[in-house]
């Protein structure tokens, strides 16, 4: 008996359940790395991008119904790795100074997957004759899109910048404390974190 053949729309349906499971994974995460990030602009990033999630699982429906089929989602190996990353940050870097940045890291990591799902399904909705569903993906694509954007600011102007200030306040960094390692100099260059003693090299 000869395969049936799949058609575009049948690549359409399975995608959208794809990222169908990817947006109520995100769901159960994003208030657990609300919860553990340190800082109150990321915090607050996370349950905003939260909200957002919220209605686009509601547009994800609406696109359901569009094409006649149950809002239904399918496992995603990829969302799931990505999660589990998440997870892993949230686990070793528990009161770390670099907590905040693999967070946002992760959610970015998210942002971009979730980024390249909508942009395809929005093309094919329109290849499909479907206005009205690539109008609904195209609507999350462009949060997607604000929400990444969002978080590289953010990255660039706090979380980024406080994770080093964060690891130069540790002793070994501190200029007052170069007293304490003998083996250490201080840096010509920088005038005040130790750089190791550099080898001497004997050219005779």
């Amino acid at each position: 008996m000869a395969k049936k053949p799949m058609l575009l729309s049948d690549l359409f349906h399975e995608t959208l359940k794809d990222i169908y499971f990817a947006e109520n994974r995100l769901l159960k995460t994003l208030p657990k790395m609300a919860k553990a990030a340190q800082s109150k602009d990321l915090q607050r990033a996370f349950t905003k991008h939260l909200r957002e999630t919220e209605g686009q699982v509601k547009r994800l429906d609406q696109v359901f119904r569009i094409i006649g089929k149950p809002a239904r989602g399918k496992t995603c190996a990829a969302i799931n790795g990505i999660t589990e990353e998440g997870a892993e940050i949230m686990k070793d870097f528990k009161g770390m100074p670099a907590l905040d940045a693999g967070l946002l890291a992760a959610a970015q990591a998210v942002e971009h997957y979730e980024m390249s799902r909508y942009g395809t399904l929005r093309t094919w909705a329109e290849e499909l004759g479907m206005p009205d569903a690539a109008k609904l993906l195209q609507t999350t694509l462009d949060e997607e899109k604000a929400t990444d954007s969002a978080l590289t600011k953010l990255a660039k102007s706090v979380v980024n910048v406080e994770a080093e200030q964060e690891l130069l306040s540790y002793p070994m960094f501190l200029a007052d404390k170069r007293d304490d390692l003998p083996d250490w100099r201080v840096c010509e260059q920088c005038n005040a974190n130790r750089c190791p003693p550099q080898p001497t090299v004997n050219l005779e």
